[in-house]
Formats: C-alpha cells, structure tokens, sequence
C-alpha cells in the first residue's frame, strides 16, 4: 500500500512536467485535435440522433397506423409522438455518453496519442523513432484494443456495484470505487503506448501497469474527474487527455528507468 501511494504521488507529479513540455517544447499545438473532435462529435451525435429519431417515429407509427389516420388531431398526436421520441433518444445519447465518452475519446484519439506519446519520449531520452505507417497502424490498433478491452471490464464492475449497491453503507461506496477503476482504466490505456515501444506485449502491459497501480489511478485520475461534469465533460476530458498522456509517458519512462538499474 505504501508503494502505492508513493507511485500515485509519482504520477500526479507528472502533471505539472506534463505542463511544462508542452507549452516549453511546442507541443500545444495538440490542443487542436480535441476541437476537432468535439466538432466530429457534435455534429456526429446530432445527425445519429435524428438519423434514429426518424427511424424510431416510422417504426412507432407504423406500429400505430398513425400516419394514415383521419381523426381529428392527428397531426399533433404526430408531433407530440416526435418531439417525445427526440427528447428520449437525446437523454439517452447523453446517458450513454456519460458511461463510455471517455473510451470513445480514448478510441477515436489512438493515432494522436501514439505521436504525443513518441514525441514526449523524444524529448525526455533523445530516443527518435523514424515514421512507419505501418508500426503507426499496429499502434492504433492496439490502443483500440486495450481501450475495448478495459471498457467491457469496467462495464463488469458497474454491474457488480449495481447488484451490492442494494446493500446498505457498501452500495453508498460504490461510486467511489467506481471512479477510481474508470480511472485506473483510463491510466492504464495513457501508460501503454510508451509501454508498447518498449515491445511489450498486451499480456506484459496489463503485468506491468498492475504492479504500478498508483501511477494507473493517477495518470487517470484527471481525465475521470472531467468526465463526471455534466453535458461538458467529454468535451474537457479531450483536452485534458492529451495532459494526461505526457503525464503517463513522464512517469512511465521513470519507472522503466528505474526497473533498468
């Protein structure tokens, strides 16, 4: 437990070093790719939400027959039916951006975080690593697979906490383990692109990072606190992320230094 903390204290520490390399080393420019995706998001999510609001209303309608009726007020049955079917859908598009938004970050970010990643190593040992598409694709990959693989994990906890969260004083803890898995998870998914360099395989990584638990939880620990503001928290965790993966490769590349000697 104290190897724990000292690490978490470890990882937390990489944040303010994050900071610095960032702004001092020309690395801001990164910033531009969460706008990005949060316009991808933005407009992604609205045109899927009427794409199925419109698919819901005619299988709703069909189901009723409403489009072909004659009575009086049919019309604005209609739009009651629709307005009603547009606000369900968009509360449960938030829903479920709330639970898995940051793996969806972490996903459709992969191919940025793998170049932050490299370049942040660059700067701390001088160690260059010349463009390769295809390495660049395995990375991607990878970091797809770790964030798939972590999701449905994660999703198992919320599934157990549900069920003990019937239990009196252990159901009112649930959130705050809860939390400190997603951001387990989510530091386990910043640390292991410098882990992958190091050719680790997935199998090594989840050994690796599961003996450095506290540098996990605090790498994430950022990331996950964003994730719990409401409507805007995906859209500030993409900014953060990008804190968040210097900050992993930071304390990652101190933690294989110190393991080499």
């Amino acid at each position: 437990m104290a190897n724990f903390f000292k690490e978490f204290g470890t990882g937390l520490t990489a944040y303010g070093k994050a900071v610095e390399i960032i702004y001092s080393k020309g690395l801001w420019w990164f910033f531009l790719f969460p706008v990005l995706l949060n316009v991808l998001l933005f407009f992604g999510g609205f045109a899927a939400v009427d794409y199925l609001t419109e698919v819901t209303k005619n299988w709703v309608f069909g189901l009723i027959n409403n489009e072909n009726a004659t009575y009086f007020g049919a019309a604005y049955v209609q739009g009651v039916l629709s307005g009603f079917i547009w606000v369900v859908l968009k509360i449960l598009f938030f829903f479920i951006f709330a639970y898995i938004g940051g793996f969806i970050v972490i996903v459709l970010m992969s191919p940025v975080f793998s170049i932050l990643s490299e370049k942040t190593e660059a700067i701390l040992t001088g160690n260059s690593y010349p463009f390769d598409a295809d390495q660049l694709m395995r990375d991607i990959a990878r970091g797809v697979l770790i964030a798939t693989r972590n999701l449905f994990i994660e999703l198992g906890y919320i599934v157990g906490v549900f069920v003990l969260s019937f239990i009196p004083i252990i159901g009112q803890l649930g959130a705050i383990f809860l939390f400190f898995v997603s951001a387990y998870f989510y530091g386990f998914s910043f640390m292991d692109y410098t882990i992958e360099r190091q050719k680790y395989s997935v199998k090594q990584s989840v050994q690796f990072i599961r003996q450095h638990k506290g540098i996990a939880v605090a790498n994430g620990v950022l990331f996950s606190l964003f994730m719990l503001i409401p409507f805007c928290g995906v859209t500030l965790a993409g900014f953060v992320s990008i804190i968040s993966v210097v900050a992993a490769t930071i304390s990652t590349q101190k933690v294989l230094l110190e393991e080499k000697k």
